[in-house]
């Protein structure tokens, strides 16, 4: 199976071949922050499955692990395409939202749970991945 996500534009994408081996709903502040919504999801591959497309910028910040996190957005659009973080080497993180082809995307996990809003509910399923 091969999965193509891209920006908003459509100039930075990434393609993850085989199936994604966790998908994260992210309740914390700083998902919080990059999503300006009330969470961030991420589908997480084994790095070397990946292709990254187009020129991506980059930004780096300290995790709630200590660890740093390497953000890649799209210079022209903004969007968050991928992630690589320091405390889970070896994987990438693509956004959800990214994605072309979503529908079987469930979570398999969320973290942060204590900065979960009041009106967010997620179900999340017994674990498929």
């Amino acid at each position: 199976m091969e999965r193509r996500a891209s920006c908003s534009c459509g100039a930075l994408s990434i393609i993850a071949r085989g199936n994604p081996l966790k998908i994260s709903v992210c309740h914390c502040a700083a998902c919080q922050r990059r999503t300006g919504s009330g969470f961030g999801v991420g589908v997480f591959f084994a790095s070397e499955t990946t292709e990254e497309t187009g020129l991506s910028s980059t930004f780096r910040r300290s995790g709630d692990s200590g660890k740093l996190i390497e953000f890649h957005f799209c210079p022209t659009c903004g969007s968050t395409v991928f992630w690589k973080p320091e405390f889970r080497p070896g994987l990438t993180a693509v956004a959800l939202g990214c994605f072309d082809e979503k529908r079987d995307l469930e979570p398999s996990q969320a973290v942060y749970d204590e900065n979960r809003h009041a009106w967010v509910s997620i179900d999340i399923p017994q674990q498929k991945i």
